[in-house]
C-alpha cells in the first residue's frame, strides 16, 4: 500500500491537474504567456474594465511584471541605456521595435552571397561544387570542366531567379503595408506619416474605415465619451463591431490638437505578448495614475468603424504588436518527397563511392598485372599501382557523377513552378463574387497536396459565411417559414419570394417565402404575433444610425442583428433609442416606449430582457434566450409549451439556431420593490456582476411563452459536399474554433461532419478514458518495463461512428498544459546537494514522460474518431493540436483559416491555406495557398494535389531510371579499358544529356500528365489514397528504377559491343573504333529513354509528342554539327569526334543494332504493362477504361438523409449573442448617446431614489447630463 500511495503522490506532484475545479466550457483558456498568478482574486473595487470614477483617484499598479515603459511625444526617452539590449558583442539596439514589417529575406547587397549560401546547403549542389574543383585537377580528371560547370550554373541561375521573383513579391507586399499613412503629432502639429516611421510613444490620429497601424491606447474620439467602434475581422474573422472606450480624464482633456501635442503621460504596462483579450497597465499623468485594461487598447489589424476620428498613443509597434506575436514562428516547410529525395541522393552518393572504390581497386590490380608489363602503355609517370588506383578513385567519382543528377533539383523546381501557375489559372477555383482567384503563394509544396491525411479548419468565416439569416419561427404553437401561399397552403411550384414593397423600411436583402405569415401580420387579428415581433424589435442592444437616408444597424453579435432585421422587414422597425426610450415603427405607426431597465446577456445567463412601460402605463418584461433557461422560468400554465418544444425539435433537426421568446406583466409595486434592489446591485463595488445576476433572477420568472425563432448560421456554398468528398478520400477533418460548444456542434451537424448516428464523446468522457488508460499503462509498466509499449488496443470497441467535441479548458486539463503559479522569490528553495539536484531532475523527467504519454494517448483517442471539434480554443492551442498530430501520427496535415487567430495553426501545419474575403488578409499573407471559398479545397486536393503527386512521382522514377541507364554504361566499359576511368561517351554528349536531350519530355510529363480527368478525380475520391500511403514513390520504387536503369545500361553497352566484335562495313571499312561505338551507344540510349517516357505518358498532347520526337531530332542535329570539320577547325581541343557520326550512321547494320537494342529494352516493359492492366488493374485503370460511361452519367450530390427525432434539445444551438456583453451598459448609462458637453463644474450627481437604475449608473460613472 505504501508503494501505491507513494506512486499516487508522485503522480499528483508531477501533474498540473487541478482536481478540485472542473474546466469551464464557456471560458477561453489563457494563452501561453499567462500564469495562474494573474487569476488571483482582485482587491474590491479593482474590477477590470471599469474606469475609476469620481476623478479616477491615484492607484499604484502593484504589478512587478509592468516593466514596459512608454512616454508620450518623447522619442529621446527611448535612447536611455536602460532601454538598450546587446545584439552582438558591444553592439546595442533599442528593445522597442520600429513599426516596419519585414517579411523579405534579401536586399540588393545580401542577395548573391545569401542565396548562394542557401543553395550550397543543398547536398547535391555542394557535391557538384566539390566535383568542379576535382575536375580542375588534370591528374585525376578524364572529363572537361565544362561538363559540370554548365549544368551547375544553369541550376543555380534558375533557382536564384525564382528566389528573386518570390522575394520581390514579398518586398512589394511589405512596402504596400509599410507605406500606408496616418497623422502623427510632430513639432506640435499633426503631420501625415508613413506607418514604417511611427514609433512607440507617438500620438496618432486615425479616421473612419482605416486600419490601426500599431497597438495604441485610445485617448479620445469623435464619439460621446470617446467610444470607438472597431471591426476585428483581421484578428478573429468576426465582422460584428466591438467597442472600446477611453479613460474619462483623457476623453475630457485630450480633444484638441494643442492638448494632444502637450500630452506627456507615462505608461507602465506588461511586456509585449500574444494575449489578444488581455492588457494590464497604468497611465501616470499629472501626479495621478489610471488603471488600463484591454477595453482601452486598439490592436493593430483592426479597422475603425462608425467613428469619424480617434486619437491614440502607440504602446507596441511592429513585431511587438499582439497580432504579430500571435503569428507564430515562420517554419521552413519541406515535402515528404523532398526529404525522401535527399535520402535517395545520399544513398546514390554512397553507392557511387563504393563503385568508385571497387573500380579503383580493379585498376590497381590491372596495373600490377598488365599495365606495368606493357611498354606501350607507359605515360612517362612513374606512379605506383596503388597511387594510380587512388587517382582513379577520384577519376571515377567524376565520371560517374551523373548518378547524382544535378538537374534533378532544377527540374523539380520548374515542375512545381508550372503546377503553381495551373492552380492560379484554374477558373473553377475563381470566386467571382469577391473577384478572388486561387493563388499558390509558394512553389515548393504542390505534391504534398496529394498526401494530406488530416485537415484542421477554423469555423467562423471558413466553414460559415458569418452571416445569420432569419429562416423560421413558431408563434403560439404555429410554425411559420415554409413556402406557403396567402391561404396557408404549401406551394408546390418553385419558391416565390415575399414582396416587401409595402414596407418603406425593408432593406431589400431579406429572403422570406411564407406569404401566410405576412397576411397574418397585416390582418393584425393575432395579438401573439404582434407581441412576438414587437419583442424582437424592442428586446436587444442594437445601435441604429442613418447614413445616406438608409437605416443601418450595428449589433454586438450577428444573431441579434438578424432578428432585428427580420422584425424590420416584417413591419416592426427599430428606429432609434435614447438613454431611456426606444422608438419603433409598428406597421407604419411610430411609437416611443420608456425603457425602465435592460437585463443584459452573459454566457451564464444565456438570455436577455428589457422592462418597458407601454402606452397605457402598463409595465411588461420581454425576454429572449436559450430554451434550456427559458423553460425553467415559465409559468406552470403555458398551453403552447409542448407545441413550441416540438417546433424546437424540428428546427434543431434542420440545424437551425433556436431562441425562445416570452414576456411577463409586472405591477408598479412589484417593479418599485425590485428596482431598489437593482439600484443597490448596480452601485456595488465588489462582485457587481454576481449581484446583478441574482437580482435579474428575481424578476425573470413566471414567464408566458410566445414562441421561438430559428436562425441559420449560413454555411458557405458547397461545404457539406466538400466535407463528404474529403471524408471519402480518407481525410480526417478537425474543426478548431474559438466559438461556443453548442454553436460549433450545431455547425458540425450542418456541414455533415456529425450525423444523428454519431456517438459524441465530450471532454469529461475523454478525461476519464485517458485517466483509465494511463493507470493501466502505469500498472503494466510496473510489472514489466516494456509492456506499456504494447498498449495499442483501441479506446472504443465496435465500429460505431464517433466524434470528439472538446473545449479549450478541457484540452489544457487533459494535455497538462495548465501553468503552475509562480512562486515568490523568497520562497524559492534551491537544491543544495547533488542528491537533491538529481531528485529534482528525476522528478522533472518523470513529469515530462507522463505528459508525453498523456498527449500521445489523447492523439490516439482523437484519431479513432471520424471527426473532432475543438471549441473555445486559443490560437496557441490550435497550433498545439496540429503539432501533436504531426508528432505522434507522423501524418501530413493541412490547416485552413481566415483570421489572424488562425495564423499560428496555418504556419504550423505542413500546408497552410488562407481564405481570402471579408475577414481580412492576415491568414492569407501567412498561407501557402489561398482562395475565396472553402469548397475549392476539394479541387485543390483531389485534382491539383493528386495530379501533382502522381506527376512528381512519375517524374522522379523516370529521372533516376534515365540517369542510371546513362551512367552505368561507364562501369561496363571499365571492364574493357583497364578500369582507367575512360568515358564511354563524348564529353559534349555527357554535358548535354540531362540539359537538352532527355529533359523536355519528362518535364512535360511532370507538368501535364493526368491518369484520369478532373471530373473523375472529384467523382472518385478514393483515388486520392495512393498519395496518403506513399505508394507511387518510395525506396522500393527507387530500387526498381535503379534495377531497370542497370538492365537498360547492360543492353545499351553489350549489344553494340557484340555487334562490333567482328564487323566489316559494306565498303570494306571496319568502323569498330571507340568513337563510333560511343555514337552508337549514345544514339540507342536517346531512342530508348525518349520512347520509355512515351510509354509512361498517360495523357498525350501535341506538345508531348513534339517533345519526344523533337528531343531525338535535336540530338542528331547537334551531334552532326559537333562532329563537323568546321567546328573542329575553330575549337580543335574541344571537339575531337570529327566526322564520327556521319561515318558511323551511314552503316545500315549500326541502325539494325540500335533497333535491336531499343526492342530488347522496351518490349518487356510493354508486355509487363499490358499484363498488369489486364490482370491486376489499378483503381485509375478501371476508371480510365470506363471513363466515357462515367462522364455521361451526371452524379448530383445529395444531403445525407437523417431521421427526425424528438427531444433533440441536447444539441439545440441557442442564440449565440456575443462572446462579450452587449451594448446594454452603454445604452442604459447614456454613454453612447450624443449630447452637448456640459462644463466640468456643472456635472450633477443624481440621487438613485425613486427613479430607475439608469440614475444609479450615472452616479457610478459620474457622467454629465444635459
Amino acid at each position: 500500500m505504501k508503494g501505491v500511495s507513494r506512486m499516487t503522490s508522485e503522480r499528483d506532484s508531477e501533474t498540473t491537474l487541478d482536481e478540485d475545479s472542473q474546466p469551464n466550457d464557456e471560458v477561453m483558456p489563457y494563452s501561453d504567456d499567462e500564469t495562474e498568478d494573474e487569476l488571483e482574486p482582485r482587491q474590491p473595487g479593482a474590477e477590470p474594465g471599469q474606469s475609476q470614477s469620481h476623478g479616477e483617484e491615484s492607484r499604484e499598479p502593484g504589478r512587478k511584471d509592468c516593466t514596459w515603459q512608454v512616454k508620450a511625444n518623447d522619442r529621446r526617452f527611448y535612447e536611455q541605456p536602460a532601454f538598450k539590449r546587446t545584439i552582438f558583442l558591444c553592439f546595442k539596439k533599442s528593445k522597442y521595435a520600429d513599426n516596419a514589417i519585414k517579411t523579405y529575406k534579401y536586399n540588393p547587397i545580401t542577395f548573391l552571397p545569401l542565396n548562394l549560401f542557401e543553395q550550397f546547403k543543398r547536398a547535391a549542389n555542394f557535391y557538384f561544387l566539390v566535383l568542379l574543383i576535382l575536375q580542375s585537377i588534370p591528374q585525376i580528371s578524364t572529363l572537361a570542366w565544362y561538363t559540370t560547370l554548365v549544368p551547375l550554373l544553369f541550376v543555380l541561375g534558375i533557382t536564384a531567379v525564382k528566389d528573386l521573383v518570390d522575394d520581390i513579391a514579398r518586398h512589394r507586399m511589405d512596402n504596400e503595408v509599410n507605406n500606408r499613412t496616418c497623422d502623427v503629432i510632430k513639432d506640435g502639429r499633426f503631420k501625415t506619416t508613413k506607418w514604417k516611421d511611427i514609433q512607440v510613444g507617438d500620438v496618432i490620429r486615425l479616421r473612419k474605415n482605416t486600419f490601426i497601424p500599431a497597438d495604441i491606447l485610445l485617448l479620445s474620439s469623435s464619439e460621446p465619451n470617446s467610444l470607438c467602434y472597431v471591426e476585428t475581422a483581421e484578428l478573429d474573422g468576426e465582422t460584428n463591431l466591438k467597442f472600446k472606450m477611453a479613460l474619462e480624464v483623457t476623453h475630457r482633456q485630450l480633444q484638441e490638437e494643442s492638448s494632444l501635442a502637450n500630452f506627456d503621460g507615462l505608461i507602465e504596462c506588461e511586456e509585449p505578448n500574444n494575449r489578444l483579450d488581455k492588457f494590464t497597465g497604468t497611465l501616470f499623468w499629472r501626479n495621478s495614475s489610471y488603471s488600463l485594461d484591454a477595453d482601452k487598447i486598439l490592436l493593430r489589424g483592426c479597422k475603425i468603424r462608425n467613428t469619424d476620428f480617434c486619437h491614440g498613443m502607440v504602446v507596441f509597434a511592429g513585431a511587438d504588436t499582439k497580432i504579430m506575436k500571435n503569428s507564430g514562428k515562420t517554419r521552413f516547410k519541406r515535402t515528404k518527397i523532398d526529404s525522401l529525395m535527399n535520402y535517395m541522393v545520399y544513398t546514390i552518393i554512397v553507392v557511387l563511392i563504393l563503385l568508385s572504390a571497387g573500380l579503383a581497386i580493379g585498376h590497381t590490380y590491372w596495373e600490377q598485372q598488365v599495365g606495368n608489363c606493357s611498354w606501350y602503355l607507359y605515360d612517362s609517370e612513374d606512379f605506383s599501382p596503388p597511387y594510380r588506383g587512388f587517382l582513379n578513385f577520384w577519376g571515377y567519382i567524376i565520371v560517374l557523377n551523373t548518378m547524382v543528377p544535378i538537374s534533378l533539383y532544377v527540374s523539380v523546381e520548374v515542375i512545381r513552378f508550372g503546377q503553381s501557375y495551373f492552380i492560379n489559372w484554374d477558373l473553377q477555383m475563381y470566386y467571382a463574387e469577391k473577384d478572388t482567384a486561387a493563388k499558390a503563394r509558394t512553389t515548393t509544396l504542390n505534391e504534398q497536396l496529394g498526401q494530406i491525411q488530416y485537415i484542421f479548419s477554423d469555423k467562423t468565416g471558413t466553414l460559415t459565411q458569418n452571416i445569420m439569416t432569419f429562416k423560421k419561427c413558431c408563434i403560439n404553437g404555429q410554425r411559420y417559414g415554409d413556402s406557403r401561399d396567402r391561404a396557408g397552403q404549401l406551394q408546390s411550384h418553385p419558391e416565390q419570394r415575399v414582396d416587401f414593397s409595402w414596407n418603406v423600411y425593408a432593406d431589400g436583402k431579406f429572403l422570406f417565402y411564407d406569404h401566410y405569415l405576412i397576411e397574418q401580420i397585416k390582418a393584425g387579428k393575432e395579438p401573439e404575433i404582434h407581441k412576438f415581433f414587437f419583442l424582437l424589435a424592442i428586446c436587444h442592444t442594437v445601435m441604429a444610425d442613418t447614413s445616406d437616408g438608409q437605416l443601418n444597424y450595428q449589433a454586438a453579435s450577428p444573431d441579434e442583428g438578424a432578428l432585428v432585421t427580420a422584425a424590420r422587414n416584417l413591419g416592426y422597425v427599430f428606429l432609434s433609442r435614447t438613454q431611456n426610450t426606444i422608438t419603433l415603427s409598428e406597421m407604419g405607426a411610430h411609437r416611443t416606449y420608456e425603457v425602465l431597465a435592460i437585463l443584459d446577456f452573459n454566457s451564464d445567463r444565456k438570455r436577455m430582457s428589457v422592462i418597458v412601460r407601454e402606452a397605457g402605463g402598463d409595465i411588461r418584461l420581454y425576454c429572449k434566450g436559450a430554451d434550456t433557461v427559458i423553460y425553467e422560468r415559465l409559468h406552470p400554465s403555458n398551453p403552447k409549451r409542448e407545441a413550441t418544444e416540438e417546433a424546437l425539435d424540428v428546427f434543431a433537426n434542420e440545424t437551425l439556431r433556436t431562441l425562445c421568446l416570452c414576456y411577463r406583466d409586472i405591477s408598479q409595486d412589484e417593479f418599485d420593490v425590485w428596482n431598489k434592489k437593482f439600484v443597490e446591485a448596480s452601485l456595488a463595488t465588489s462582485n457587481r456582476d454576481e449581484a446583478l445576476d441574482k437580482v435579474y433572477e428575481e424578476i425573470e420568472k413566471d414567464l408566458i411563452l410566445l414562441g421561438a425563432t430559428a436562425i441559420e448560421d449560413k454555411l458557405q456554398d458547397g461545404v457539406p459536399e466538400t466535407i463528404s468528398r474529403l471524408s471519402k478520400a480518407d481525410i480526417k477533418i478537425w474543426v478548431l474554433t474559438g466559438d461556443k460548444k453548442e454553436t460549433a456542434e450545431n455547425i458540425g451537424f450542418s456541414c455533415e461532419l456529425l450525423t444523428e448516428e454519431t456517438a459524441i464523446c465530450y471532454g469529461e468522457d475523454t478525461s476519464a478514458l485517458l485517466q483509465t488508460r494511463l493507470e493501466n499503462q502505469r500498472n503494466r509498466a510496473g510489472s514489466s518495463p516494456h509492456s506499456s509499449l504494447r498498449m495499442n488496443e483501441p479506446f472504443f470497441q465496435g465500429s460505431k461512428d464517433r466524434a470528439l467535441i472538446i473545449t479549450g479548458s478541457w484540452l489544457n486539463e487533459i494535455l497538462l498544459e495548465k501553468k503552475k503559479k509562480k512562486k515568490k522569490k523568497l520562497k524559492l528553495k534551491f537544491p543544495r546537494t547533488a542528491e537533491e539536484k538529481e531528485k529534482q531532475a528525476e522528478k522533472r523527467r518523470r513529469a515530462e514522460a507522463y505528459k508525453e504519454q498523456q498527449q500521445k494517448n489523447f492523439v490516439d483517442l482523437a484519431c479513432e474518431c471520424r471527426a473532432v471539434i475543438c471549441c473555445r480554443v486559443t490560437p496557441k492551442q490550435k497550433a498545439m493540436v496540429v503539432e501533436l498530430v504531426q508528432k505522434y501520427k507522423k501524418a501530413v496535415t493541412l490547416a485552413i483559416g481566415d483570421g489572424a487567430n488562425d495564423v499560428n495553426m496555418i504556419k504550423t501545419a505542413h500546408i497552410g491555406v488562407g481564405i481570402s474575403g471579408q475577414e481580412g488578409m492576415q491568414a492569407v499573407m501567412s498561407s501557402d495557398y489561398s482562395f475565396g471559398q472553402f469548397r475549392y479545397l476539394q479541387r485543390l486536393l483531389l485534382v491539383h494535389g493528386r495530379w501533382s503527386y502522381i506527376r512528381m512521382c512519375k517524374f522522379l522514377r523516370y529521372f533516376f531510371y534515365k540517369n542510371f541507364a546513362f551512367t552505368l554504361v561507364h562501369i561496363w566499359y571499365s571492364f574493357f579499358n583497364g578500369f582507367s576511368a575512360q568515358t564511354a561517351y563524348e564529353d559534349w554528349f555527357i554535358t548535354l544529356y540531362n540539359v537538352l536531350y532527355s529533359s523536355l519530355p519528362v518535364l512535360l510529363v511532370g507538368l501535364l500528365d493526368q491518369d484520369v480527368s478532373d471530373k473523375l478525380s472529384l467523382r472518385f475520391p478514393r483515388l486520392y489514397i495512393l498519395g496518403q500511403r506513399d505508394l507511387l514513390f518510395n525506396y522500393k520504387k527507387f530500387f526498381l528504377s535503379l534495377l531497370h536503369g542497370a538492365v537498360t545500361s547492360l543492353i545499351i553497352f553489350f549489344i553494340p559491343y557484340g555487334a562490333y566484335m567482328k564487323s566489316m562495313g559494306q565498303d570494306g571499312e571496319a568502323p569498330a573504333d571507340y568513337q563510333s561505338f560511343a555514337v552508337t551507344a549514345a544514339s540507342s540510349l536517346i531512342f530508348v529513354v525518349n520512347f520509355q517516357i512515351g510509354l509512361d505518358t498517360s495523357y498525350w498532347t501535341f506538345v508531348n509528342a513534339f517533345s519526344v520526337f523533337g528531343s531525338i531530332a535535336l540530338y542528331f542535329g547537334i551531334t552532326f554539327d559537333f562532329h563537323s570539320a568546321g567546328i573542329h577547325v575553330l575549337f580543335p581541343s574541344g571537339f575531337q569526334f570529327t566526322g564520327t557520326a556521319p561515318n558511323a550512321l551511314r552503316q545500315p547494320y549500326l541502325w539494325l543494332t540500335m533497333i535491336l537494342s531499343i526492342a530488347i529494352c522496351l518490349l518487356p516493359v510493354v508486355a509487363q504493362r499490358f499484363l498488369a492492366m489486364t490482370i491486376w488493374p489499378s483503381e485509375s485503370d478501371k476508371i480510365q477504361r470506363n471513363r466515357r460511361k462515367y462522364l455521361l452519367e451526371e452524379q448530383q450530390w445529395r444531403r445525407r438523409p437523417s431521421a427526425f427525432r424528438r427531444g433533440l434539445s441536447a444539441r439545440r444551438s441557442a442564440y449565440a449573442f456575443s462572446h462579450q456583453r452587449g451594448y446594454a451598459d452603454l445604452i442604459a448609462s447614456g454613454r453612447s448617446i450624443r449630447k452637448r458637453r456640459a462644463p466640468l463644474d456643472a456635472v450633477l450627481a443624481t440621487a438613485p431614489g425613486t427613479g430607475d437604475a439608469r440614475d444609479a449608473r450615472d452616479t457610478r460613472d459620474t457622467r454629465e447630463t444635459s
